[in-house]
Parts: structure tokens; C-alpha cells; sequence
């Protein structure tokens, strides 16, 4: 069995979630656009997972407790499991974004911390 997973996306679906399609076990990402003037269409939060948005290119913005957070190409916002949240594009121009999953509280090591080399 190999020790790597690879799966190439098609950069035209609204939404892709790699959770199966990598085989992840701790994570779930997502690959997602939302159209100019669009937005996702539900307020939601979490029980247990915090999600990390990284905005790959355009612009909008979130809405998170009531508060308008302006968004575009380069930012990465953490949200907690209990933060209302639902993303707006702008009306000028769509929004992509990679939405990563995990569940809060969970990280014990990371970079070197967790290599062998």
C-alpha cells in the first residue's frame, strides 16, 4: 500500500470535497467557488470542528456572530466550532476558497515537532 494519495480536481465544480477522494483521516478539505453576488445558503456552525478558509482568489466576505468580515485573494480566517457563519461573494466578482476541517483542540504536534528524520 502507498504511503500518498493524489486526485486531480476539476477547477470548474462549485464544490469538491477530497475527504474520500484522498482517503483523509483527520481532516476534511474542501475546494469551493461561489458566484458573484452568491453566497452559501444557510447560516451553520460546528459541535466539535474549527475551519480554516484560505481565499484563493476574488473577494466577499463573512458573516460570523453577527459581525461582516471583508474577505479577498490571500486572507485565511479561523472560525471556532460555535461561530454563526455563512460567506458572501462580493457582486463584482466570484469567490474560491479552500475550506479545511479539523476537529478543535486536536493538534499535539506539527512541522518539526513531528518529524523523523
Amino acid at each position: 500500500m502507498k504511503n500518498f494519495s493524489i486526485v486531480s480536481t476539476d477547477q470548474n465544480a462549485a464544490r469538491t470535497e477530497l475527504h474520500d477522494k484522498l482517503g483523509l483521516t483527520g481532516a476534511e478539505v474542501s475546494i469551493n467557488t461561489i458566484p458573484a453576488g452568491g453566497s452559501v445558503p444557510f447560516v451553520h456552525w460546528h459541535k466539535k470542528n474549527e475551519e480554516i478558509y484560505g481565499i484563493i482568489s476574488g473577494s466577499g466576505r463573512f458573516e460570523v456572530d453577527g459581525e461582516s468580515v471583508p474577505l479577498k485573494a490571500g486572507d485565511w480566517i479561523r472560525i471556532a466550532p460555535q461561530g454563526k457563519r455563512r460567506m458572501f461573494a462580493s457582486e463584482e466578482s466570484a469567490i474560491s476558497f479552500v475550506c479545511i476541517q479539523v476537529k478543535a483542540g486536536s493538534l499535539e504536534e506539527f512541522t518539526a515537532g513531528d518529524a523523523e528524520a
